[in-house]
């Protein structure tokens, strides 16, 4: 039996990269029993501060979970099943947006990727839809970048 190529470890520049080209990634939380709890979410990769933001309502057992134990990480698949990044750190929860256009909602609101976001009574609606929502932002710190990618031919 004949050994394949063995997964090539992606560059930090390389995972930035990756992280930057996705928009759903697997979120993982710990359970209280020790056991993951992982959820598909849209998430916003900042590079320079190394912040991955996810937008999530304040009833969420993800959000009671990171309360309790904020270390978490995010899986996001790459162009092909052979790679992935990898964004471990420490998570922190905003406060709930309460107002329309306090601060929590103006995070949030610049998560929207510029050409998709509301703009004018749209976006005052969209402020408010969010208030009702009682939306948060959940920041994870990554303090690690991991991943691979493995290069097959055929």
């Amino acid at each position: 039996m004949t050994q394949g190529p063995a997964p090539r470890p992606l560059s930090d520049e390389a995972l930035s990269e990756l992280l930057s080209s996705q928009q759903f990634g697997t979120l993982a939380t710990n359970k209280s029993s020790g056991h993951p709890h992982l959820t598909t979410m849209l998430y916003s990769w900042d590079a320079e501060a190394r912040i991955v933001r996810f937008s999530t309502t304040a009833d969420r057992v993800k959000v009671k979970q990171l309360r309790r134990d904020p270390r978490a990480a995010v899986h996001v698949p790459g162009g092909d099943v052979w790679s992935f990044a990898v964004a471990e750190g420490e998570a922190e929860v905003s406060e709930v947006t309460t107002t329309p256009g306090d601060a929590t909602g103006r995070e949030l609101l610049a998560m929207i990727p510029e050409a998709a976001r509301p703009e004018g009574e749209d976006e005052d609606a969209f402020l408010e839809q969010l208030v009702a929502e009682r939306r948060v932002v959940i920041r994870l710190k990554v303090s690690r970048l991991y991943g691979t990618a493995l290069d097959v031919n055929g």
